[in-house]
């Protein structure tokens, strides 16, 4: 069996932003025991938590390189440069605390260095059939390109790594010095710099992890409308980056919100309007339900759909208008 060993220079610095979530972390952790690929250390940084993981770092102390630090609150985007700061490696990896970490994952960034130079990297995100349904069918709806899966990057073409899984070569956070905004599309404007600064960024299709997201619906609404704010707060700070397919859940709520009103002035168009919004969500069920392979799974997958729009779509108008 392949221990870890304290390595001087480690390759990977596996940086982890925490608040509040120490049973997150663990899971976290107990996946990086399971690396196939061992030379990495992680860099556990508490983001001024009153639920400390400390506890969490002390049991995986002896089973990973791994430093714990707690620094006051300032967000997911000055944390993360933190422990960029601190690191050792030559790569930057950071993963959110709620995601699961496949036991190949570094195996397959490896494979893919070996035959392209990249400054950048991002993976997909998947559900996992031991979450609950909920987290489930929000793992589907947050990938699926028939909501705003479809326009996160998911394609080679253009693609914007996200912080839940994200790795970048030290001279990258040398040069663009990491990340600008403290939360909301911080990975987003990081991923448009890197671009625009002329950096390899690719997506490593076997570099995927598998990210629980939030318990609730609630808690899923208030993060989708922080992601439709986090696309206009990147707009403004490099004009030219919302295009037409980021206004599709703005579109998709306005749209929805106008059938009363079609529906009694034109009621042959409201039916219509009617019919197509059901046909939408039952499209989405169906395809869930035949990528999934379950039917609870997919019935979730139709209200999640249709909070991951509307909140996005909120999200997105709210600082729209307060521009």
């Amino acid at each position: 069996m392949i221990t870890f060993v304290e390595m001087q220079t480690p390759k990977y610095s596996v940086i982890v932003p925490v608040y509040n979530r120490p049973h997150e972390v663990q899971e976290l952790l107990q996946s990086l025991t399971q690396q196939s690929y061992k030379n990495f250390e992680v860099l556990l940084v508490e983001d001024g938590s009153t639920q400390t993981s400390r506890e969490v770092y002390e049991q995986y102390a002896s089973a990973l390189s791994i430093t714990y630090f707690f620094k006051p609150n300032s967000g997911p985007g000055p944390s993360r440069n933190f422990g960029f700061e601190r690191a050792r490696g030559e790569y930057f990896v950071v993963f959110d605390s709620d995601c699961v970490i496949p036991e190949t994952y570094f195996e397959a960034v490896e494979k893919f260095m070996q035959t392209e130079t990249i400054d950048a990297w991002g993976g997909p995100d998947k559900g996992r059939t031991d979450f609950t349904p909920l987290q489930q069918a929000m793992a589907y709806t947050m990938a699926s390109v028939f909501t705003t899966g479809g326009i996160r990057g998911g394609s080679k073409k253009g693609f914007q790594p996200r912080s839940f899984n994200m790795g970048i070569s030290r001279n990258v956070f040398e040069q663009t010095k990491g990340f600008v905004f403290d939360r909301f599309a911080e990975d987003i404007e990081l991923s448009v710099r890197m671009r625009k600064q002329g950096f390899k960024v690719v997506l490593i299709p076997g570099a995927f992890v598998y990210h629980k997201r939030r318990t609730s619906f609630h808690e899923f609404f208030k993060q989708v409308s922080n992601f439709g704010k986090g696309r206009v707060l990147v707009g403004q700070a490099h004009p030219g980056e919302i295009k037409p397919t980021h206004w599709f859940p703005a579109c998709f709520l306005l749209a929805l919100c106008s059938i009363p009103l079609v529906a009694f002035l034109f009621p042959m168009l409201g039916a219509l309007l009617t019919i197509g919004y059901l046909s939408y969500f039952l499209l989405i069920g169906f395809h869930a339900f035949t990528t999934v392979k379950s039917l609870q799974v997919a019935v979730l997958s139709v209200p999640s759909a249709f909070i991951q729009l509307t909140g996005y779509g909120i999200g997105f108008l709210k600082q729209m208008f307060a521009r």
